[in-house]
């Protein structure tokens, strides 16, 4: 007599509903899949401890690395950063992009410890993540780690993993007009431009040096209007879009000092 084979968990595709609409942080960036007997935990387990539990419904939307088919066909935009802590700003920048960009998510992706910056006064990779989730607070933004499944640490190796993991989706980097400024100093920096569209997005006293960095000389010819953004992650790359978005006055660091003084 035959065996019968066993059943398989159809996949549930996130839907795309056109929900309420309306920055990255440095070089560098959990998934709740099932584990991979093959992929060893990431340096960062150890560093930062276990990573917090999901809520309710919290996993299926923590993108994985087995979360690709749910992804597919999906315009996805990567704010990547420390999330030191995560703010009303990111929040802010995120329904933004959303609207603008034309994206049906956001991730946020926080970076078990950022390579240009120093470990001292990160707090651990478990609070950060609780911290997004808390502020995110919307449908379309979803908070991960998965570089610590991808076991990378900077931007060019965690995309072009990404990009092999979710072969039908489409990316858009997301990030503020200070990385723009100081990306030259990202290992492989040019291959972020060469493999994924690039949305920069205001913010105070960064953006005129961002645009007249080396950055913005570079790829000045592959600049795309305002007009065309919601097009952006389509077109053939390097592409990249500096957008005036509204500003916001919330900064990490002003929330670390006064989380130190007690105030």
């Amino acid at each position: 007599m035959a065996r019968r084979a066993p059943k398989r968990e159809a996949l549930s595709r996130p839907g795309r509903g056109r929900g309420p609409a309306a920055g990255g942080e440095g070089e560098g960036r959990s998934g709740h899949g099932a584990p991979d007997p093959c992929i060893t935990p990431h340096p960062s387990h150890a560093a930062h401890g276990p990573l917090p539990s999901p809520g309710a419904g919290e996993g299926l939307r923590a993108p994985h690395l087995y979360s690709g088919p749910l992804y597919a066909g999906l315009t996805v935009g990567i704010l990547g950063g420390s999330f030191n802590p995560a703010h009303a700003g990111h929040r802010h920048i995120s329904l933004f992009a959303l609207k603008a960009l034309g994206l049906d998510r956001v991730w946020w992706m926080v970076s078990p410890q950022n390579p240009l910056k120093p470990a001292s006064g990160m707090a651990s990779l478990r609070e950060r993540l609780a911290e997004a989730r808390a502020v995110a607070a919307h449908p379309r933004i979803e908070v991960t780690a998965i570089e610590t499944e991808l076991h990378t640490r900077f931007t060019a190796d965690t995309l072009a993993k990404l990009q092999r993991r979710f072969p039908k989706t489409r990316f858009v980097w997301l990030m503020g007009a200070d990385n723009l400024r100081q990306i030259p100093r990202w290992k492989l920096w040019t291959r972020i431009f060469d493999s994924v569209a690039v949305a920069v997005f205001a913010r105070p006293t960064y953006s005129l040096s961002a645009l007249s960095g080396q950055a913005a000389r570079r790829y000045t010819r592959r600049r795309v209007s305002v007009s065309g953004v919601k097009g952006l992650a389509r077109r053939r790359r390097p592409a990249w879009a500096f957008l005036r978005n509204p500003l916001h006055p919330a900064s990490a660091t002003a929330i670390r000092l006064a989380r130190a003084s007690g105030s």
